[in-house]
């Protein structure tokens, strides 16, 4: 993972105590796609709360990105944004098996420290749309000639004869 920047929060004043409440701001980089160009690094925002012992983790990333669409192949370019939640716990609170079990569902502190880019750099990859489109309506290409159909009719025949009935 070297050149890829990552953040780690020290949440010990919230272990204390001290604050209720940890806001960060950051840029993440994404894990390279096939056919996905990001524009730029992610950018994560969000806080830590602790509400009387329950400490939650509430994140949101922007990542912009450019890529071809899945019918007709004409370039795309939009934003991806990711809301990812999780419930903050100190290491020692939870069994190796609670954890195994609710993996989706906490992130784990460490000597005070957290590191929320690993599950982050996951969550982007995995709920990053498998499919886009350039539009709704988009009708894709000819599969004759090749041509976008977007822009009307290529003018093949649509109908084909089964050359066993010819």
């Amino acid at each position: 993972m070297e050149g890829r920047k990552c953040m780690v929060l020290d949440v010990r004043p919230l272990l204390r105590g001290e604050k209720n409440r940890i806001t960060f701001d950051y840029m993440l980089s994404p894990i390279p796609m096939d056919r996905v160009i990001f524009k730029d690094d992610a950018h994560v925002t969000g806080e830590i709360t602790d509400s009387a012992g329950y400490m939650q983790l509430k994140a949101k990333a922007h990542l912009a990105y450019e890529t071809e669409c899945d019918r007709c192949l004409d370039p795309v370019s939009g934003e991806f944004v990711l809301d990812f939640e999780r419930v903050v716990a100190d290491e020692g609170t939870l069994t190796e098996e609670q954890i195994e079990d609710n993996i989706d569902e906490y992130v784990i502190v460490e000597n005070g420290m957290l590191d929320i880019d690993e599950q982050l750099t996951e969550a982007l990859l995995l709920d990053f749309p498998k499919k886009i489109l350039c539009s709704d309506t988009c009708r894709g290409l000819c599969p004759k000639c090749g041509k976008s159909l977007n822009g009307g009719d290529c003018g093949c025949q649509k109908k084909e004869i089964d050359p066993r009935l010819a």
